[in-house]
C-alpha cells in the first residue's frame, strides 16, 4: 500500500464527496424536515452540484477542488450550514495548499484545521446535537490513531467509526443550537442533519483516500 498520493489525484476526494451528497439529498432533507426546515439536503445538493459543474470547466488538484467547494458553499447556498461547511472546506484547502503529495499527516492537518477554524465561529460542542457531534470525535480518533502508530488505513477506519458513532449519538439528544433547539424535548428521537451530512462527507473522504492509497 502506498504512503501518499499526488494532490492532482486527490481531486477524486472532492468528486466522491459531491457524489455522496447528491445520492443522499432526499435522506438529508427528510431527517432535517423532522425537526428543522427540511432544506438541508436540497441546499447541500445545490452547492455541491454547482461545484461539480465549476470543476468540470476548471479542473485542478485537491486544494483547488476544496477551495472551489468552499467558495460556492459560502456564497451560493442559504441556511446556517453553507457558511459552516464553507469554513470547514476552506480550512482543509489551506492545509493542503502548496502540497504536491498528500499523506496521512496532511490529512490529519486538514481535519484538525477544519475543526479549529469551525470552533472560531461556532461555540457548538459535542452534546449540542450538531455536526460537532460527528466532527470532534472523528478528528480525535484519527489523530490519536496516528499518534499511537496506526497505519493510515487503520486511522481512517477509526475516523469513520467515530464519525458514525457521533452521528448516531445525536438521535437521543435534545437540540441546543439552531432552530430545532426551540423544540426542546420534541427534538429528541431523530438524527441531526448536520451530523448526518458530516458523517457522509468524512466517510466518503476516508473511502476515497483508501482507494488512492492502493
Amino acid at each position: 500500500m502506498k504512503e501518499s498520493f499526488s494532490s492532482q489525484e486527490g481531486i477524486r476526494i472532492v468528486e466522491d464527496m459531491i457524489k455522496v451528497i447528491q445520492e443522499n439529498k432526499q435522506y438529508l432533507s427528510d431527517i432535517d424536515g423532522a425537526i428543522g426546515d427540511g432544506d438541508h439536503g436540497i441546499n447541500m445538493n445545490k452547492g455541491f452540484t454547482m461545484c461539480a459543474e465549476q470543476l468540470a470547466s476548471s479542473p485542478g488538484d485537491l486544494g483547488h477542488g476544496l477551495k472551489t467547494l468552499s467558495s460556492i458553499l459560502m456564497m451560493k447556498i442559504g441556511g446556517s450550514m453553507g457558511p459552516l461547511y464553507g469554513m470547514l472546506f476552506k480550512a482543509m484547502a489551506k492545509a493542503c495548499n502548496g502540497k504536491v503529495t498528500i499523506d496521512g499527516n496532511v490529512i490529519g492537518q486538514m481535519l484538525s484545521l477544519a475543526l479549529a477554524d469551525l470552533q472560531k465561529i461556532s461555540d457548538a460542542k459535542p452534546g449540542d446535537k450538531t455536526l460537532m457531534d460527528c466532527l470532534v470525535p472523528a478528528e480525535e480518533a484519527y489523530r490519536h490513531s496516528l499518534e499511537n502508530g496506526a497505519s493510515l488505513q487503520d486511522a481512517l477506519a477509526a475516523m469513520k467509526m467515530a464519525a458514525e458513532t457521533g452521528r448516531n449519538s445525536t438521535e437521543d439528544m435534545v437540540a441546543k443550537k439552531g432552530r430545532s433547539s426551540r423544540l426542546g424535548e420534541r427534538s429528541r428521537g431523530v438524527i441531526d442533519a448536520g451530523a448526518a451530512s458530516c458523517c457522509l462527507l468524512l466517510s466518503a473522504m476516508a473511502d476515497a483516500v483508501d482507494r488512492l492509497m492502493e
